[in-house]
């Protein structure tokens, strides 16, 4: 499959992504699949003096599906009543994080932040400001090393830098909105479908080896 299954499953699940990514993203995220998990979820989360948390809805994009909670006692008492929706993923709220999307197809890359200062969804969707960012070769080796583990071609990456600066992947989507992006959208299509296209070729190649052997 060109892109990868695999990168066109993380597009969509967000608790798959997660599972495969769990080493770049935020301590303690979690995929949790049934009122169990989020019961030791629970004694975790109070063993670190976590409070405020983020719970992720699985298949929702545009920061329609994120959810803040004070407390995963709030998160597990609404479970109990039957109001959340299984499986999620579950992460520590982090205060004043900055929030930068990632843009790479080939050798192509770009950066920018997103803030919004009336809503914790930075999305621009949601009402988010971008503004150029530029990337340390730290954070773009970051960005191709969680790339090549989910094999995505190309990728928009979201970044979180904590208020210590620490790195950490957010999200990752094969594609998303170009609002506040430089490159255009016909520029957009036009790399991506040469990307596709070396993949094609690599993988014929490829059994065309096999097929000399």
């Amino acid at each position: 499959m060109v892109p990868s299954a695999s990168s066109q499953l993380a597009s969509k699940s967000k608790t798959f992504q997660a599972a495969i990514l769990k080493p770049w993203m935020a301590p303690h995220t979690l995929v949790i699949h049934d009122r169990h998990q989020l019961l030791e979820a629970t004694t975790l989360y109070h063993r670190h003096d976590i409070g405020k948390v983020v719970l992720k809805q699985e298949r929702k994009n545009a920061g329609l599906g994120i959810l803040r909670y004070n407390s995963i006692e709030e998160i597990y008492s609404q479970a109990a009543h039957g109001n959340i929706i299984f499986p999620f993923v579950l992460q520590p709220f982090h205060e004043q994080s900055r929030d930068i999307r990632v843009i790479i197809i080939g050798p192509y890359m770009e950066a920018y932040s997103r803030n919004n200062p009336h809503n914790f969804r930075n999305n621009l969707h949601c009402g988010g400001k971008a503004e150029t960012f530029t990337l340390s070769e730290e954070a773009c080796s970051f960005c191709h090393t969680a790339m090549a583990r989910a094999d995505f071609p190309y990728a928009h990456l979201d970044l979180m830098y904590t208020a210590d600066n620490r790195l950490y992947l957010a999200e990752i989507n094969l594609r998303g909105g170009l609002r506040g992006a430089r490159i255009s959208g016909s520029d957009y299509k036009n790399r991506t479908a040469v990307q596709e296209k070396a993949r094609v070729d690599e993988i014929i190649q490829m059994r065309e080896r096999q097929k000399n052997v």
